[in-house]
């Protein structure tokens, strides 16, 4: 017998949309995260960069810092990652050592995402998907930027 979980990827993605919307309300760069593990959030962030005067506070960097708070443990991999953006390098660099189950992220990011800088990073054991409510992330993305013009 199958366990039916009660929420699907399109909603945990439309969680980390909200934390980026949360982003974008402060200033900050829309990026927003959630860490899933066995169906429920267990962590949620978005870009503080600009609020902490850090440049490593990024929301899956965040997101994952509370993440292993929570479960007690510096690994994940019984747990997925949504995030809004593709990550950039360094939040790759990241989650790898984080080891978490799964990868989902919405947008492509062509000029600073990993996959243009180190497209071998993750093992290929690594679940990575992209594309999921790409178009909502990128419009969020766009306005931002544009409004900064």
């Amino acid at each position: 017998m199958s366990t039916v979980l009660p929420y699907t990827d399109e909603y945990f993605m439309r969680q980390a949309l909200a934390e980026a919307a949360l982003a974008y309300e402060a200033g900050e760069v829309p990026i927003g995260a959630v860490v899933v593990c066995r169906g429920q959030i267990i962590a949620r962030a978005h870009n503080e960069v600009e609020r902490l005067s850090d440049p490593t506070a990024h929301a899956e960097v965040l997101a994952v810092t509370a993440a292993t708070e929570y479960m007690g443990s510096k690994f994940l991999p019984d747990c997925q990652l949504y995030v809004t953006v593709e990550p950039c390098v360094m939040c790759a660099g990241a989650l790898f050592w984080a080891r978490l189950g799964e990868i989902i992220y919405g947008a492509g990011e062509e000029k600073f995402g990993y996959r243009h800088y180190a497209p071998d990073l993750f093992p290929r054991r690594a679940k990575i998907r992209g594309g999921l409510l790409a178009d909502e992330a990128r419009e969020l993305m766009q306005r931002f930027f544009a409004a900064r013009r």
